[in-house]
């Protein structure tokens, strides 16, 4: 007996098909992503121009208020920061028709749980080399403006690595009172260290007492990397964080406000396949387009750690 014509194939439910992948890629891409997390975003999906431009206000002060006087105005001249929109990354694999008829089922699985990893890891890459800039910095490939890990004190010099070291409790206070002494709140701050870094304050007994709240316990809410809280401070872990140029391996610690920088982002991660006859394949690709820039150049400092 005959079906009919009117038949679900893969051609009349192609729609739904992106739309899962799109799904995996997203929910993977967001749940990798640490420091875009944690600092300043700003939505441009749907917005032309290839340059935001915000405008950045300079602080004022409280004066005291005189009998039968007038008040004193404020005034001030406020600056901006451009922000380039001009970031665009993608993953893109095809997958021929025999692989596909093939393969186990797992295998798009495996490919979107890829592509969302490595979107996040681009975007935060982006982000964490902001501090190459941070206090004063003026060099976009070198850390000009960073510290030693070991007592925050100490200029680090990345072609010579001066001032190499692991990070010690001295260096977290002194980086902290850098942020306190030009007034950069408490609320939204930030560490993010590389895995030899969370290594090191395993090992201190301060940080995994009282100071450092671990995975484990402590009344702290795990968020994307977050592996504990050192003197009030969100400590997060992540292996983006930025290598230096030098004779001996080095990265960097970063300990920040969440207004230290600004992710802006064009458009989201998307996912799209198109049929390749030539291949007989499908191909698969997701991308995103951002910009990223500094935004208070000391309310973050760099710390330069062995790898």
């Amino acid at each position: 007996m005959a079906l009919g014509s009117n038949h679900q194939t893969v051609t009349t439910a192609d729609k739904f098909i992106p739309q899962i992948w799109s799904d995996e890629v997203v929910a993977t891409y967001k749940r990798n992503l640490v420091l875009a997390n944690l600092i300043k975003k700003i939505n441009m999906v749907g917005k032309k121009g290839d340059t935001l431009n915000i405008p950045k206000p300079g602080r004022g002060s409280a004066t005291a208020k005189g009998t039968q006087a007038q008040v004193t105005l404020v005034t001030d001249t406020a600056t901006e920061v451009q922000v380039s929109l001009n970031l665009h990354f993608e993953y893109s694999i095809l997958i021929e028709d025999i692989v596909e008829t093939q393969a186990l089922t797992s295998m798009r699985q495996f490919y979107t749980d890829d592509a969302g990893y490595a979107l996040a890891r681009q975007v935060d890459s982006s982000l964490i080399a902001l501090g190459r800039q941070v206090q004063g910095g003026t060099n976009t490939t070198a850390y000009s403006g960073a510290f030693s890990g070991t007592d925050g004190t100490t200029a680090y010099v990345a072609g010579a690595n001066t001032g190499l070291g692991a990070l010690t409790d001295a260096a977290i206070r002194r980086s902290i009172q850098r942020l306190d002494d030009n007034d950069v709140p408490m609320d939204g701050r930030f560490l993010v260290v590389p895995p030899s870094t969370r290594n090191t304050l395993l090992g201190i007994a301060r940080f995994t007492e009282q100071a450092f709240v671990g995975e484990t316990g402590g009344s702290n809410t795990i968020r994307n990397g977050e592996v504990g809280n050192v003197y009030g401070v969100p400590v997060f872990v992540t292996n983006n964080a930025d290598t230096t140029s030098g004779s001996t391996a080095c990265r960097i610690c970063l300990l920040g406000h969440r207004d230290f920088g600004v992710l802006a982002t064009q458009k989201e991660v998307r996912t799209q396949t198109q049929y390749k006859q030539e291949y007989l394949g499908s191909l698969f690709t997701a991308d995103t387009l951002y910009g990223v820039a500094e935004l208070r150049d000391y309310s973050a400092v760099a710390l330069a750690v062995p790898a």
